[in-house]
């Protein structure tokens, strides 16, 4: 025994792990995994008030996104068709737009395509019924410019609700005019312009005695003035189409509550 005891210190001293500089690696990292514990600890403390704090509202959220994203991974059928019709109205839309700035391949011809524009806006058809009224001294003349007038107001007021109600911009980014300002014709649908010409031609049509080319060049101005919307960027197709559907029924409104001459001539004595 007491040989045994030398041997085995004489070991000790020999093996290089009972260094002081290799101590540390002999012994159990206490404060590391008392370090890692309490971090744990903390987390989980930290995960558990943070689950505590959420209110339910968000818990729901997080359980509803799973079915949200299947949702909209498995859109409808109609969806599909509503979205590709959308993509198709808007490519089209923008390839026609050949006047849109002067960089288009029609970009010459954008000046002369505003002025046509022009010949279909509220202001100057508001402006023009008010004078032939004055100077008008039958009672025909004025009750059919009376229920213009009303028209064109009432064309005004729905068309720029709508357009608020469905905030649809444009194909390209143009600032509207300082008269589409003045009419609240800021947004793309639907295109008030083409409802105001759809309007007027079919108005002009019932109740004015026009010959047959006078009625053709009516429709092709109507027609033209709509699609000029497109050509400069202002409106997409279905806006116009659209704007036509509405002129057409704004039509139908004022021929239900068409004033009667005496009424007009009462609007008249007042104002």
């Amino acid at each position: 025994m007491p040989a045994s005891q030398p041997r085995s210190r004489a070991r000790d001293r020999n093996n290089v792990l009972n260094r002081a500089e290799f101590l540390s690696l002999n012994q159990p990292l206490k404060g590391n995994q008392e370090g890692r514990s309490s971090s744990r600890k903390q987390s989980g403390q930290a995960g558990a008030a943070g689950a505590q704090n959420t209110n339910p509202k968000e818990r729901r959220q997080s359980q509803q996104l799973p079915e949200e994203d299947c949702m909209q991974l498995n859109p409808s059928f109609k969806g599909i068709a509503f979205n590709s019709l959308l993509a198709i109205d808007i490519c089209m839309s923008k390839r026609l737009g050949v006047c849109a700035n002067r960089a288009s391949s029609w970009g010459g011809a954008r000046s002369m395509i505003n002025l046509l524009g022009i010949t279909g806006h509220g202001i100057p058809w508001i402006a023009g019924t008010l004078i032939c009224l004055v100077k008008s001294s039958t009672l025909a003349g004025q009750e059919v410019l009376m229920n213009l007038l009303l028209a064109l107001l009432l064309d005004i007021m729905i068309v720029a609700g709508l357009q608020k109600l469905a905030k649809r911009k444009g194909p390209y980014d143009i600032t509207p005019g300082l008269l589409d300002y003045l009419t609240m014709d800021t947004y793309a649908f639907p295109a008030g312009h083409a409802s105001r010409v759809a309007m007027l031609s079919k108005f002009f049509l019932n109740h004015l005695v026009l010959a047959i080319p006078l009625r053709i060049l009516l429709v092709l101005w109507a027609l033209c003035v709509g699609f000029s919307r497109v050509m400069i960027g202002r409106h997409h197709i279905t806006d116009v189409l659209s704007g036509f559907v509405f002129g057409y029924l704004q039509f139908r409104l004022v021929e239900l509550i068409w004033m009667s001459s005496n009424t007009c001539q009462m609007l008249i004595s007042i104002w």
